[in-house]
């Protein structure tokens, strides 16, 4: 993923590769207040921003690796928000739950201090489509 250029999107919300964890990247924003919400608290948009930019790199680097190659557009994605992010650097990271031969499930969670008290996680539904030719 570190050779993966992030999305303009992503780039805007200040979405690091913070590193990889067993083949898995883990990413990261930091807080300011292009991701503020209410004083002092991240913002839910942001939040889900992260959550869903560090589904889509799990999932592209594993297409990567199995030599596949899919545009990849959601059919849904579940975000839960499990407490109010504060003024701390957050980090994501996903799992694929099942990875089939034209949809994927991904799970992702979003945490700041402590990664057993998750902030936000997120189930993603993607439709991986063949490449326009």
């Amino acid at each position: 993923m570190s050779d993966a250029p992030l999305t303009p999107y992503a780039k805007s919300l200040g979405i690091f590769v913070h590193g990889d964890e067993d083949g898995t990247p883990v990413l990261g924003f930091e807080f300011g207040s292009d991701v503020e919400g209410r004083p002092q608290h991240l913002h839910g948009g942001a939040t889900s921003g992260l959550l869903e930019t560090a589904g889509y790199a799990l999932l592209r680097k594993e297409l990567q690796n199995l030599g596949r190659e899919h545009r990849l557009k959601p059919i849904n994605i579940t975000a839960q928000f499990l407490s109010a992010g504060k003024q701390k650097t957050t980090y994501a990271k996903a799992r694929i739950i099942k990875l089939g031969r034209r949809n994927a499930n991904v799970s992702v969670e979003a945490w700041q201090d402590d990664r057993e008290r998750p902030i936000a996680t997120a189930i993603m539904n993607i439709l991986m489509a063949e490449p326009d030719v």
